[in-house]
């Protein structure tokens, strides 16, 4: 069985055909998915999914990229979600100034009331970091008693470490199937399996031999080919090591 940890099963891309799709998912040996928020609207969408679903769960959250829409309002009603039996985590949180910093400080005063709530909660966290990667990982040093996962991990090995020593997972995605994935392979090197966790963050980031279509979970056999490989691992043992890791962060029994 396989274990999708981030995938946006409430995106617009899969409005035509979601029911099709996920029934297909369970069916292809898809066990379990994590559909993370973005803002109030999408996790609410998450959480509708996640109860007709008995394989998906969802995560709430406001997406770093989504600073500018935060109302405390909002917020508020967000955080009745974490009552939810299927709701695993606070997530999609995080930073971003990939395109710009313009809402750099507002991005930071968001990361730093979810982490709050998470803490509170004792909830794992799903953090987003683009090109934030010092900020992002000083958080998690701020936040030391809070586990979680760097979903899609694009930082370098020596920021691994200091995760791994703190007891965080790292997601990897299609990206470490791509050809020029020897910064992505590097961390993979030093990530033991226990601490590695598979997403697709669907409908985005296809893997090879899939790019440039619509993602989704059952993809993540090409995902988990590399990993297996690369750490001289078997497929099998590979997806039922990650099922597990996924099972454990975010407690699911």
């Amino acid at each position: 069985m396989i274990f999708d940890t981030h995938a946006h099963y409430d995106a617009e891309q899969f409005d035509n055909d979601r029911e099709v799709l996920l029934a297909d998912l369970r069916s292809s040996g898809i066990g379990g998915v994590i559909d993370p928020g973005c803002d109030l609207e999408s996790s609410e969408k998450a959480m509708r999914i996640a109860q007709e679903h008995d394989f998906v769960y969802f995560a709430a959250g406001w997406h770093p990229e989504e600073a500018e829409s935060f109302t405390e309002d909002d917020f508020s009603k967000l955080k009745t979600l974490f009552e939810h039996p299927r709701c695993k985590a606070v997530g999609e949180i995080g930073l971003d100034y990939y395109w710009d910093k313009t809402y750099a400080e507002k991005q930071k005063e968001i990361l730093e009331l979810q982490m709050a709530l998470a803490f509170d909660k004792s909830m794992p966290v799903i953090i987003h970091d683009r090109e934030a990667h010092g900020d992002c990982l000083e958080f998690a040093k701020r936040y030391e008693g809070i586990k979680g996962v760097f979903h899609c991990f694009s930082g370098s090995a020596e920021m691994a470490k200091e995760l791994l020593k703190r007891g965080w997972y790292l997601g990897f995605d299609g990206p470490v199937t791509y050809i020029n994935a020897r910064k992505t392979l590097e961390v993979l090197e030093i990530c033991p399996p226990d601490r590695i966790l598979i997403e697709t963050d669907s409908p985005y980031m296809s893997p090879t031999p899939m790019r440039g279509k619509r993602n989704d979970s059952r993809n993540l056999v090409y995902v988990i080919e590399r990993i297996a490989d690369f750490k001289g691992l078997t497929i099998e043992k590979t997806a039922d090591i990650t099922f597990e890791n996924a099972r454990q962060l975010f407690n699911i029994y």
